[in-house]
């Protein structure tokens, strides 16, 4: 049997299956990965290294390789309070901290044996941006923990002086204002970085395709093997990119498992928030029943102080929350040590106890006081899923291209999109685009699409409720993305933190599933388990 990874808008009901599926109306073999190694394109066709950097080489003269190498042992895996740290003992500036990871992604990411086509764009300004942080560092007042900090953002994020593409040729020119999230970035001093790389329409778009390819910017490959371990999606760039230490951190988004798979299949931590806690305005959308953009970082302390950077209310976004908690409350406790497993409990699926590293990880939470419950999947499935994606983005997806896409774009829906691709098909859609015609053949009404999204909702919450319930558990346990679509639907937080890797050297994930809200709970559980079982490695070659 050949094993079938779910990725991006995927998810799993079982570890394996095969090929030759049934096709049911749950049935999500479409959107699945296919023979990845197989690649029909390997580098963009649409995008070159000197577009990339043309605006950029004379400001790069004065960095050398003997100061990446200096400069190395400070920056490379260390986190967001590690370099603060060196900042202020004046080991680097934030300029120097930007051309450091600049000088990587110009040596690692393109036309090279170990190109990884991560990163689609570099902001222009970066380098001005960064020696202005420079100036405003030794100023009076308190800087946030994420000021001067690198980030990037996956490209169906709106930035105002890069294009948001989606990855597709069709949006190459899609000049915008800046999404909310990157707004509340920026007022916390971060610094943006560029834009990664993704899973074209965050793969939900040609269903025949590898993960992490684009047309625009190409195939996103895996640092912990090319060509042979798969880079999940559809927030691939965003993954590989901070595997491989081209940012400080990344920022991606899922409807379910596009930050789940991509995390766990390069090493790195991964949330996926309860939907309406960070604003989806601005972003290209699948679903706004589901869609939330979500932290990718190497550790949990640093992914708890990206999500409190980026969470805050949105007036713009019906489904945005209002939580009244202070910028400091996610990462506040994990920073001072003051977090434990004692008396927690957590439920582990029977089903998975044959994964040799899930057992692994489960001792080591029970080592640490951690409570576990073995526990039976509910017979409950998802009937249409891919129905609710299709019904959302029908008009989800106009409704972007009205309030926050460029003015000089003329698409007002799919129909667009699928007809534009076919005046090129080579250059915009080498795999085709099987997807987009399901979105506009799929048919229902009003009324059909409220009451699925409650059959979905209601489905998701029993899946994980009845069994929370009936154990008094704190949380679940997961891998990887396997039970992404049930916490998407529920809209339940899950986070994903390195567990280990195969024999192969393939990463896997530890993934922690909970009720809505409790993210700062996720946090401190996954951060706890992180500094017991410190299992992520760096990729060898990237170092």
């Amino acid at each position: 049997m050949k094993k079938i990874i779910y990725l991006a808008i995927g998810f799993l009901f079982i570890a394996c299956g095969t090929k030759e599926q049934v096709k049911t109306e749950s049935d999500i073999s479409d959107i699945s990965v296919k023979e990845f190694t197989k690649f029909k394109v390997l580098d963009s066709e649409n995008i070159e290294n000197q577009t990339i950097w043309s605006s950029l080489d004379t400001e790069m003269v004065d960095f050398p390789e003997t100061e990446y190498e200096r400069l190395k042992p400070y920056i490379l895996e260390k986190n967001i309070l590690e370099l603060h740290k060196s900042r202020v003992q004046g080991i680097f500036t934030y300029e120097k901290l930007v051309k450091f990871y600049l000088y990587r992604i110009k040596k690692y990411d393109r036309n090279n044996e170990l190109s990884l086509n991560a990163v689609i764009r570099i902001n222009p300004n970066i380098i001005a941006e960064a020696k202005q942080k420079d100036q405003e560092f030794f100023n009076k007042r308190l800087k946030p923990l994420i000021f001067g900090m690198p980030i990037l953002l996956k490209d169906n994020i709106n930035t105002k002086n890069m294009p948001t593409t989606a990855g597709a040729v069709a949006l190459k020119d899609n000049y915008t204002k800046d999404a909310f999230i990157v707004q509340r970035l920026k007022q916390e001093g971060a610094l943006i970085l560029g834009k990664a790389n993704l899973s074209e329409w965050a793969y939900f778009f040609c269903g025949d395709c590898p993960s992490g390819y684009s047309a625009i910017g190409g195939q996103t490959l895996n640092p912990y093997g090319r060509k042979t371990i798969d880079t999940g999606g559809s927030s691939s760039g965003s993954g590989v990119s901070v595997a491989a230490n081209f940012a400080v951190a990344a920022v991606g988004t899922e409807t379910a498992g596009s930050i789940l798979s991509p995390a766990s299949q390069n090493s790195v931590v991964g949330l996926k928030p309860t939907i309406g806690l960070l604003s989806r305005s601005g972003i290209v959308p699948i679903s706004s029943t589901l869609d939330t953009p979500g932290p990718m970082t190497k550790n949990v302390i640093d992914n708890a102080i990206l999500l409190a950077t980026l969470f805050g209310y949105d007036a713009s976004d019906p489904k945005s929350k209002n939580p009244k908690w202070t910028k400091h409350y996610y990462f506040t406790d994990i920073k001072s040590g003051n977090v434990s497993l004692k008396g927690k409990r957590f439920g582990a699926f029977t089903r998975l106890l044959k994964d040799t590293l899930y057992i692994e990880a489960i001792n080591i939470l029970k080592q640490q006081g951690a409570i576990i419950v073995e526990i039976e999947e509910e017979k409950i499935n998802l009937p249409k899923f891919i129905n609710l994606l299709n019904l959302d983005m029908q008009k989800d997806l106009p409704a972007y291209f009205e309030n926050y896409a460029s003015k000089e774009l003329s698409y007002t829906s799919v129909q667009d999109i699928i007809d534009f691709n076919k005046k090129d098909s080579l250059k915009t859609m080498p795999y085709g685009q099987k997807l987009f015609y399901g979105i506009v053949n799929d048919k229902a009404n009003k009324k059909e699409l409220k009451d699925l999204k409650k059959v979905l909702y209601d489905n998701g919450k029993s899946y994980f409720d009845i069994p929370m319930k009936e154990h008094n558990l704190d949380g679940v346990l997961s891998i990887n993305n396997y039970h992404a679509a049930f916490a998407a639907v529920a809209e339940y937080p899950a986070l994903t933190v390195p567990m280990g890797y195969t024999n192969k050297g393939e990463p896997k994930g530890l993934t922690f599933i909970g009720k809505p809200f409790t993210e700062k709970n996720l946090l401190e559980f996954a951060y706890v388990y992180e500094q017991a079982s410190k299992k992520r490695k760096a990729p060898k070659n990237y170092n």
